[in-house]
């Protein structure tokens, strides 16, 4: 007791040890039982180097087998009742509990993380999150009325929270009635093959849980394989490929990508406070997290003391052997990881910024610190670092603070630290991100969906958003939408054509348009603009400057509008006569008072997440979308992708049937005098299919839906859709003028789940660990 220094206090690691060396060499783990070990590869303790055991590369025929597996358990599992489903999801959450400690100490061999996190962190989450979908498994059919199991789900997870990511998967895959192939990161496979033993050891029945280890080539062999869904964790870079990958096909993709995530100090915050904020948000797990807040944006009126807290509460974190109880930054992942850290600080650094911190240990060891006096350009503010190194910059006025926090293509995460409640929920409002924290940062819990927009991908996962993305809504029998005729064919007819008596154009920004190309193709007995790229930037723009007019109404005032169309519109209903039925007509007027009536009541919830927290969960408009229009039931068909999507405050560009137009350049004029703000609702005509890949590739374009079923145009709209990595949704074959064609699953298609965590009052006693 000469000084007041940490003694070490290292967490017995023998029981692990001597369960690695039992086993020493794993097969995958597929129809119950593990194989026998094939290629293979060591997986290492990062903070020594030690080789830990040696795992099975699996190939593209591991993967086939897998999946085999899973196809025939399938069946059995999604007929098995909810509360049998339960039963198995509460066996593997007790039996997780049972081993915690252990699961903790191999968790923090494989992945280097301190084993603090390991043990306060991340088990009791994974064991949370299967007992929520336990539950979730009881309540499915009640809950999720008519919705059924999407089949076999491919889970692809990286390596930052190993087990957490197998839970936030492998759960409501299960609790849906789906059943999984799981590849585990190559760095961090133990605790993936540790969680096959304890289905076995539950008795889940054989096949429902499979995993297959390897690298990157094993995972693009999932991806390619027959499954139903791909899951996947990971950069942004290979979410892009797996996107394209799966463009063309009826697989449903949900990504959770990269973040450059905003930490946003107003000059009111408690400085103290959010200084902890920083060490739990970007030092957290050696800032190997998505959603770290590496990105600080501090008042200038405060930075000087924000900085001086900040550097003394730095130096004070301790480095150490992640065994250690008391260490605080473990070891980096793996080599390679460290030298891409090293590699993107000396960018930062030769493109004029300032590294405080941040020096270099021996083995896969890098200090914690932050970048200064760093440019909006510089490559350590745009790039994802994924490491212990944020950047630190300052802002004058709570405007300039929203914009650099959304001068990003991320959008995953966001921390807001203000002692005024207007301050920071307005803050919080105007960030572009998924998941926004108030007055604290790296709050997570099962109840609450967890997901991003952009280049941090689409999807969520978590709570009630979360178990939809793994359930799918069977659509009853319909005819299967026919491909759009050969414009240049139609042109070459349009002099046989006879009594043309009007002129017809685009509806751009509240007004008609010509096109920006001057041509025109024949349809229904008309010439039609032919609609190009050029329009299409025309009418995402319109769209833009309307959207916030639009959305300022309210639900309230939307409604309104939507009702006064329905009023129009079945004033003027013998305008389309010839071009619409009666029967679509009746339908588009009844979507009207549907979505009119739904306007102001899709509402958001605040769920029973973590004590001491209002977590409120708020759908949001996605912004400017692109409709691709049915060819059949041209009006109601318009309509019913129409409607929904402009109810919920987005602002849209539709193409209507490429052959039956006139409908939708009818309603225009109907739009035009019913009190819908310009730019709300954008019709631009022409060849489908080129349109559609032009709206999908366009930047200010934020979710696409496609409702011409087997379409050959729609994997080359998935493809563009790609590279900016926007959801793109395919209305299941319907008949437009029924009721299946309406309801909660367009407005939910409409929006995006944003979570808002808000400290509420004070813990209750006993509440303040992570298992709380």
């Amino acid at each position: 007791m000469e000084n007041m220094e940490y003694g070490p206090s290292v967490e017995d690691a023998s029981a692990v040890r001597d369960w690695l060396r039992e086993r020493a060499t794993f097969g995958h783990f597929i129809a119950g039982r593990f194989t026998r070990p094939g290629e293979v590869f060591a997986t290492t303790d990062p903070a020594t180097g030690e080789e830990l055991a040696r795992v099975t590369q699996g190939s593209e025929r591991d993967v086939a087998k897998a999946v085999r597996a899973a196809r025939r358990a399938q069946r059995g599992w999604g007929m098995m009742p909810g509360h049998d489903r339960a039963r198995f999801l509460y066996a593997i959450a007790r039996t997780i509990q049972k081993r915690e400690r252990f699961l903790a100490v191999l968790e923090t061999l494989d992945n280097g993380k301190p084993i603090r996190e390991s043990r306060d962190a991340d088990i009791p989450l994974v064991v949370r999150h299967f007992y929520h979908h336990a539950g979730w498994a009881e309540l499915a059919e009640s809950e999720f009325p008519g919705h059924a199991a999407l089949g076999v789900c491919g889970q692809i997870i990286p390596w930052n929270f190993p087990l957490l990511m197998l839970a936030w998967k492998v759960a409501p895959a299960l609790a849906a009635g789906n059943t999984v192939v799981l590849k585990p990161a190559e760095y961090t496979p133990l605790t993936a093959l540790a969680f096959a033993e304890i289905c076995a050891h539950v008795g889940l029945p054989a096949g429902v849980v499979n995993i297959v280890t390897g690298d990157g080539a094993t995972g693009a062999a999932l991806v390619r394989a027959p499954v139903d869904k791909i899951a996947f964790t990971g950069s942004t870079g290979v979410g892009r490929e797996i996107a394209r990958a799966v463009a063309g096909t009826a697989k449903r993709l949900t990504l959770e990508l990269g973040g450059k995530s905003p930490f946003v100090v107003m000059e009111d915050a408690d400085l103290d406070a959010a200084v902890e904020g920083v060490v739990d948000s970007i030092w957290f797990n050696q800032g190997e997290v998505c959603c770290a807040g590496s990105r600080i944006l501090v008042a200038e009126s405060v930075a000087p003391r924000f900085e001086a807290l900040l550097r003394a509460r730095m130096e004070k974190l301790r480095p150490g052997p992640p065994l250690d109880k008391s260490t605080d930054i473990g070891a980096i992942v793996h080599p390679v990881q460290k030298q891409r850290i090293l590699d993107l600080l000396d960018q930062a650094v030769a493109a004029g910024a300032e590294l405080i911190g941040g020096q270099v240990g021996q083995g896969c060891r890098v200090a914690p610190g932050y970048l200064r006096n760093i440019a909006p350009s510089n490559p350590g503010m745009v790039q994802e670092i994924f490491g212990p190194i944020a950047t630190l910059s300052t802002f004058r006025t709570p405007d300039e603070a929203a914009d650099l926090a959304n001068n990003t293509r991320y959008g995953l995460a966001a921390s807001v630290w203000s002692e005024s409640a207007a301050n920071a929920t307005d803050t919080a409002a105007r960030i572009r991100a998924g998941v926004v924290w108030i007055n604290c940062a790296n709050v997570f819990d099962a109840a609450a969906p967890f997901g991003g927009i952009r280049d941090s991908g689409y999807g969520r996962e978590g709570g009630r958003e979360g178990m939809l993305d793994y359930l799918a809504v069977p659509a009853p029998p319909a005819p299967r939408d026919p491909a759009p005729p050969d414009i240049a064919a139609a042109v070459e007819d349009a002099a046989a054509m006879k009594g043309i008596d009007r002129t017809v154009k685009l509806y751009i920004g509240g007004a008609q348009k010509r096109p920006d190309g001057g041509a025109s193709y024949a349809a229904q007995d008309e010439l039609i603009p032919l609609g190009g790229r050029k329009d299409i930037r025309n009418a995402v723009e319109a769209a833009q400057a309307g959207l916030a007019k639009w959305q300022a109404l309210g639900g309230h005032g939307r409604a309104q509008v939507l009702y006064f169309l329905a009023e129009n519109l079945a004033q003027r209903r013998s305008e389309f006569a010839g071009f619409a039925s009666p029967a679509e007509v009746d339908a588009a007027i009844r979507r009207c008072f549907f979505y009119a009536g739904f306007a102001d009541k899709y509402d958001g919830a605040t769920v029973a997440a973590r004590p001491g927290h209002l977590t409120h969960i708020r759908p949001e408009p996605h912004g400017v979308m692109g409709l691709i229009c049915p060819g059949r039931a041209s009006l109601a068909g318009f309509v019913s992708l129409v409607l929904p999507a402009i109810a919920m405050g987005n602002a849209v560009v539709a193409i209507p049937s490429q052959e039956r137009p006139m409908a939708a350049l009818t309603l225009a004029q109907v739009l035009a005098c019913s009190d819908l703000p310009a730019g709300v609702v954008n019709i631009v005509t022409g060849p489908r299919d080129d349109l559609g890949r032009a709206l999908a590739g366009h930047d200010g374009v934020s979710a696409v839906w496609h409702a011409g079923q087997g379409a050959e145009g729609l994997a080359e709209l998935q493809r563009a859709a790609a590279e900016t990595l926007i959801p793109v949704w395919c209305p299941d074959r319907q008949d437009w003028t029924a009721p299946e064609a309406q309801g909660r699953e367009f407005m939910r298609r409409a929006s995006r789940a944003k979570t808002i965590w808000l400290p509420y009052g004070a813990l209750p006693a006993g509440t303040g660990s992570a298992a709380y």
